[in-house]
């Protein structure tokens, strides 16, 4: 789940990482894509076939994750319009929401008009 490769991204660049292996998903694949836009990550490698795959990340050393808040969780969902989207820290992170259209920032969701989960706040 993307919860626990957003812990390991930030617990590896507090330990200076230059890399991370963790088990592949959709959505976590989705999620890497999206801080990969906002240089996050480097660079993000999808390794082996079927139930073996695994995600290898290079980390952005220049920007690391300062914090990352929870919006959504598997017991208590958030949903949002895109009117409600607004910038996080100040323009200094971003918003994650999962709309129909896919995984997306909340300013593309709110550039395409889309709603959806909140997922999570990251800085």
């Amino acid at each position: 789940m993307y919860i626990n490769l957003l812990v390991k991204i930030k617990n590896a660049q507090a330990a200076d990482k230059k890399s991370l292996k963790s088990p592949f998903t959709k959505m976590d694949q989705a999620v890497v894509e999206v801080l990969q836009k906002y240089d996050f990550i480097k660079k993000l490698e999808v390794k082996g076939r079927s139930f073996k795959k695994v995600m290898e990340l290079q980390l952005n050393p220049e920007r690391p994750i300062q914090g990352v808040k929870f919006l959504s969780r598997p017991s208590v969902r958030r949903y949002g319009g895109y009117k409600d989207f607004r910038r996080v820290k100040g323009g200094e992170g971003i918003l994650v929401v999962s709309t129909p259209r896919g995984v997306l920032s909340g300013v593309d969701a709110r550039k395409q008009k889309v709603g959806g989960e909140l997922l999570f706040e990251i800085w």
